[in-house]
């Protein structure tokens, strides 16, 4: 065989090594998440195009999940290329945002590309946004290498000055009205940003593959905004926020915030207030301060794990015999399954907490001070996970004081909450939650995020 000839072969070997590779490929799907009034000036805003650019799909997410629109109407993909969050990797099967211009249908990024463009192409769709955390802080003149015309953080994108269009064609103009909003609202004055006009037109060959050039070919205004990889996560989400606001603005979307505008209170609304719920309620586990493992955690025999995530960011992966939560390139939690048969029901349970009796529903969380007694009720067998009674295997009619669970059962680090599980024979039945915080009540269930997932 001559060179010429083994070089052939082994271009023909890898390409069928891909093609076997994308044929077994099963791709976490994106959400879009409509906000707002359906009218004819709606905002399209794309995060997690990239997965290892954490601060613009974070914000896209608060979006979802802390914002109300008032007035207008905003689309929200905060997760495009979730199984590059998952790996914290540019792109597992290539950069997705060098992949509009020309694509495979082989391509594993395929079905996502051809569905988020038609999201881009639909009429009512009057401004896309692309969010991006992009290198050290551009500057138009060199300063040094993380201040220079060749980074791409704290910076607004266009593509050209302007496009003809009776809608925010007037690119420049618009890019560097948001540069100054993000400019009178700075922590740090090296966080400045600046418009960087790509000139993509004048020869700009791997522009030209992007969403936003894509997106300005279908008669759209396009816009991506770059914070820098430089500044914790939490700061290139203030920015992108601030941006991201100024926008809304300039379409005259009206809006309120269910935060304060801060890197504080930023974190707050990440990570303070998050869960997961597992099949109808059943089950909700509060995930800001959740141990690292949990152990024979009910699940379905037949393997199936339901869940609905109080962020678009979250998701559940089989890891080998456990399962894995994630929020974003952030792993959790691993579940270890206790596979078990499991019964509907929406009967409410009556606890004794310190001296107050109340009922609660499956999926709920309790406050308690000092200590729980749950009443015997129809068939239902109670296990108080942690919690030993070597006289009866039924843990209802026992009060129970939370010295007598071991700390290590708790479900969080800081040993507060516990694990209260409702059998029916041997039938999974639900669970409730106890934290022991010091006072009294009953944490009602926040609303989950609805999506259209297609």
């Amino acid at each position: 065989m001559n060179l010429g000839t083994l070089r052939l072969f082994k271009v023909l070997l890898l390409f069928l090594l891909l093609q076997n590779l994308y044929a077994k490929v099963d791709k976490i799907d994106f959400n879009l998440i409509k906000k707002g009034q359906e009218d004819n000036n709606t905002l399209l805003i794309v995060g997690g195009i990239q997965g290892d650019e954490p601060g613009g799909f974070m914000a896209a997410s608060l979006i979802t999940t802390h914002y109300t629109i008032k007035k207008g109407s905003v689309w929200v993909v905060p997760n495009l290329n979730f199984d590059s969050i998952i790996k914290r990797a540019r792109g597992p099967f290539g950069d997705m945002n060098r992949k509009f211009a020309k694509l495979s249908s082989n391509d594993p990024d395929y079905d996502a590309i051809q569905r988020v463009k038609s999201y881009i192409e639909e009429d009512n769709v009057k401004m896309i946004l692309n969010l991006h955390d992009g290198s050290g802080f551009y500057r138009k003149k060199f300063i040094d290498r993380l201040h220079s015309p060749y980074r791409w953080g704290q910076s607004s994108i266009i593509d050209q000055v302007s496009l003809d269009l009776k809608k925010y064609g007037n690119l420049e103009e618009i890019s560097r009205r948001v540069c100054g909003h993000v400019n009178s609202n700075l922590l740090r004055d090296e966080h400045a940003y600046s418009m960087h006009n790509t000139n993509t037109r004048a020869g700009d060959k791997e522009m030209e593959k992007t969403l936003t050039y894509f997106a300005i070919n279908q008669g759209k205004a396009a816009f991506g905004n770059e914070a820098s990889k430089e500044l914790p996560v939490v700061e290139r989400a203030y920015y992108h926020i601030l941006a991201l606001e100024e926008y809304m603005r300039v379409m005259g979307i009206e809006f309120e915030r269910g935060f304060e505008l801060s890197p504080r209170g930023i974190r707050q609304a990440l990570y303070d207030d998050i869960y997961i719920s597992f099949y109808d309620n059943k089950i909700k586990l509060p995930l800001s301060q959740v141990r690292s493992e949990l152990r024979y955690f009910p699940v379905k025999k037949d393997g199936i794990l339901n869940f609905t995530p109080s962020n678009p960011l979250m998701t559940v992966i089989k890891n080998g015999d456990d399962y894995a939560i994630h929020y974003g390139n952030v792993r959790l939690a691993n579940l270890s399954p206790d596979y078990l048969d499991m019964e509907e029901s929406s009967d409410e349970i009556k606890f004794k907490i310190d001296d107050k009796v109340v009922n609660v529903k499956f999926g709920e969380i309790i406050n308690a001070n000092r200590n729980i007694f749950i009443f015997d009720q129809k068939d239902y067998r109670v296990n108080v996970i942690g919690y030993v009674n070597k006289e009866q295997r039924n843990e209802s009619n026992i009060k129970i004081d939370k010295d007598e669970i071991p700390e290590y059962y708790s479900i969080d680090k800081q040993g507060e909450i516990y694990r209260v599980e409702f059998y029916k024979e041997d039938k999974f039945v639900g669970m409730v939650l106890v934290k022991f915080s010091g006072d009294f009540s009953v944490a009602s269930k926040s609303d989950n995020i609805t999506s259209d997932k297609m």
